[in-house]
């Protein structure tokens, strides 16, 4: 439910900064973000959509999310002025700082869309019949004589017209309606269209301002030595070298980490210098003794064996349908398969990068590559021990993010070095320290169970997951996946099985665990889609049409039916139903596109996966090549999505190619290891992403046309690529791979 705050003129510059007249609109939505801890995000009713329409004809739009190449800066404004009649282009971008006013600002979970269309086109279409009153009680004719358009009033029988600058002033003086009515979709200009994006240009000629690319007078530059083991403290440090190194001025020791981690530095030591280099240099120079602490045991090998241990034995009870151990016991066949997925690094091309200084007031001013800016004003706050409001936070573009970006910690680094140097600070991560010392995604191990009749069909399904809970990241004592991530793809199963139980296991958190694109949907699709591709063979059946059978008749789901506890990513069920009926038809569109069923050359196959996440059902078929050598080249992907409500194709075109690249790279080498504690992989030699000569030969994205609220984009293209090629594989070798990444096969 939204609602309309008109603010006053004063209110608004003094909340803003704005200089100038117009019409002004602060929009606010009832927002509770469940999967976000106290430490990011917002969970209450505050303004989260500025519009300004000025007396210059300018309107004025500011962005409440981050931009990092997913084109939010240019759908947000497309939905408010499709619904404003604007002219787009008198549209004006601008960023929204850190500040709880706007709601939350968190840049994850593809909900920059999905949760606020309603809100953007309420604020839209709020101003526009404000603007038609007030052309209408200057002209003195009724209001349903007059119509907004491209950027003016019209009224009709007399031919008159006003723009929308004409109209501000008065506008700005009428209530705003409690009764609005949205317009016809048939009559967008905007919301539906491919739209180029706002920064395109800039971005690429080079003129666009990321994170990385601040400057501020007088500001040194800093290189940190982190514990080589989460957890780790100092033990001794000689800094004699690293002074001495030209271009260096201060070494100065960072707080140490804490448990939990939340989102706090990870303590170590920092070198500032007068360049990165030097301070590069200055920090290799560190003669540092660690103690490593209570992680200095963990070893990636060891632990995968745990969780495979575990997958095993009972778990967890997470949702039960019918007895699923008395099928098993009177099937006339059942199937048994382990998938394994292991810790994920996000390597977005641009690292973490953060510059800050203090003011003068006592506060502290960050420019920062975040999604979160009332994180890192958070997290500042408590670091520095003043209050959140003397946290300015402005946010630059990002150079990728995939969840890398929602953590503070390298912008609360900046803060505190600022605060101790006396001079501002640009702290940023190389490459090496990003893989070694970011945060992971989790690992798991995935057991499953499924019996079949005689004719084929799936009678019964156990599904056991078990992998490290992100929240032990803000709970130390956390070894249970919370129901939010059991509902990422575990729990919403879309399948017609009369007997079905699924269950978690514990395990224990021994690095960072954070948000990686698509979180706990990557390994659960990787286990749930392969499996069906398993149990379609054994039943000498069609991939595809058992994914149809699997899906059975038309229907909507609810998973607490079956005693589960489901969220569905803090949606309504009415709104963004589990429809199995619109899972079907992607099954069908996605093979169709890729003419399913067509014969296929010898050492080549084509495999289908397809997976809901983010309130969105995409489907892929990947076509595969193995050449004699036993080597996998992916040569073609097919996406089908349905998202619902379509803002901007070319954005969800760009978003399904991009997770096509991405879901490639976790399904080919993404992987990262540990042994004593400490990350083994610290680049792209060791932790490689797909390269250009990799790519498959073509994408193709088809978009569904679906009348329904918009879905997620962002991240629900990912987690049936790896599924798709895994099963294509096995159609063009008849060998089947259950772990990732395939690069451990030796088939890339």
């Amino acid at each position: 439910m939204s609602r309309l705050d008109k603010l006053s003129r004063r209110q608004f510059l003094r909340q803003t900064g704005i200089a100038g007249g117009g019409l002004v609109f602060a929009m606010s939505i009832g927002y509770s973000s469940t999967a976000r801890p106290e430490t990011g995000g917002a969970s209450q009713v505050s303004p989260n959509v500025y519009l300004n329409i000025r007396d210059d004809e300018t309107v004025e739009i500011y962005c409440h999310r981050s931009e990092m190449g997913q084109g939010i800066r240019t759908s947000l404004p497309q939905v408010i002025a499709d619904e404003l009649e604007a002219d787009w282009d008198r549209i004006k971008l601008l960023q929204a700082p850190g500040d709880k006013k706007y709601g939350d600002q968190n840049t994850d979970g593809s909900t920059s869309i999905r949760k606020q269309f309603d809100l953007l086109r309420t604020a839209g279409a709020t101003a526009r019949e404000m603007l038609v009153a007030a052309a209408a009680a200057q002209w003195g004719v009724p209001v349903s004589e007059c119509a907004a358009r491209n950027h003016a009033v019209h009224h009709g029988s007399s031919g008159r017209s006003a723009s929308f600058g004409e109209l501000v002033s008065s506008a700005a003086e009428l209530d705003a309606p409690t009764n609005i009515s949205f317009k016809d979709p048939a009559d967008y200009r905007y919301i539906g269209k491919p739209m180029d994006l706002i920064d395109g240009f800039a971005m690429t000629t080079g003129q666009a301002m990321y994170g990385i690319d601040t400057v501020q007078p007088g500001m040194l530059y800093a290189s940190i030595a982190r514990p080589p083991v989460v957890g780790g403290t100092i033990k001794s440090v000689d800094a004699t070298a690293a002074l001495n190194i030209a271009g260096v001025e201060k070494v100065i020791r960072m707080p140490d980490g804490t448990s939990p981690a939340f989102y706090n530095p990870l303590g170590g030591v920092a070198v500032l210098a007068q360049n990165t280099w030097a301070a590069q240099q200055g920090q290799a120079a560190l003669k540092i003794e660690w103690d490593h602490g209570a992680n200095a045991g963990y070893d990636s090998d060891d632990y995968r064996r745990q969780l495979v241990d575990t997958s095993h034995a009972d778990g967890n009870l997470v949702l039960n349908r019918g007895d699923v151990n008395a099928t098993f016991g009177s099937a006339e066949r059942v199937l048994e398969a382990d998938y394994y997925v292991p810790h994920l690094s996000h390597a977005p091309m641009e690292p973490p990068s953060a510059a800050a200084r203090m003011t003068n007031e006592g506060g502290v001013e960050i420019w920062a590559a975040t999604q979160d800016p009332q994180s890192v004003q958070n997290t500042v706050s408590t670091l520095l021990g003043i209050e959140k409001a003397q946290v300015i936070v402005h946010v630059t573009l990002l150079g990728g993010g995939f969840g890398r970006k929602s953590k503070a910690d390298f912008s609360a680094e900046a803060a505190w070095l600022a605060r101790e140097s006396g001079k501002p600070v640009k702290v940023t991560w190389s490459r090496e320290e990003d893989i070694q010392h970011g945060f992971f995604h989790a690992v798991s191990a995935q057991y499953l169970k499924a019996s079949q009749d005689e004719e084929g069909n799936t009678t019964a399904w156990l599904h056991r997951s078990v992998f490290p809970t992100i929240f032990s990241t803000f709970d130390a004592g956390l070894s249970r996946p919370v129901a939010l991530e059991l509902g990422l793809g575990l729990t919403d199963i879309p399948f017609a099985i009369p007997n079905m139980r699924l269950e978690s296991g514990d395990a224990a958190a021994h690095v960072r665990i954070g948000w990686l694109r698509s979180v706990c949907n990557i390994y659960h699709a990787f286990a749930i889609c392969g499996f069906a591709d398993e149990l379609a063979h054994l039943a000498g059946a069609d991939p595809r049409d058992y994914l149809l059978q699997l899906a059975g008749p038309p229907r909507k789901l609810n998973p607490s039916d079956d005693g589960a506890e489901y969220g569905n990513y803090d949606q309504p069920l009415e709104q963004h139903p589990i429809d199995t009926a619109r899972y079907a038809a992607v099954v069908k569109q996605v093979a169709k596109m890729a003419s399913w069923g067509r014969d296929m050359p010898k050492n080549e196959g084509l495999g289908i996966a397809v997976h809901r996440s983010f309130l969105s059902t995409v489907g892929v078929v990947a076509h595969v090549k193995v050449d004699a050598a036993g080597k996998l080249q992916v040569n073609e992907l097919w996406f089908a999505v349905d998202a619902g409500q379509v803002i901007n194709p070319d954005r969800v075109t760009a978003q399904m190619e991009g997770a096509g690249i991405f879901g490639m790279s976790l399904a080919l080498f993404g992987e990262i290891t540990a042994k004593d504690g400490v990350i083994i992989q610290d680049n792209f030699h060791n932790y490689p992403v797909v390269r250009l000569n990799e790519t498959p030969k073509a994408i193709h994205v088809h978009i569904m046309e679906v009348d329904a609220p918009p879905g997620g984009v962002g991240e629900p293209g990912v987690p049936p690529v790896a599924p798709a090629i895994v099963n294509a594989y096995f159609a063009a070798t008849g060998k089947r791979i259950r772990e990732l990444p395939l690069r451990k096969a030796g088939v890339v």
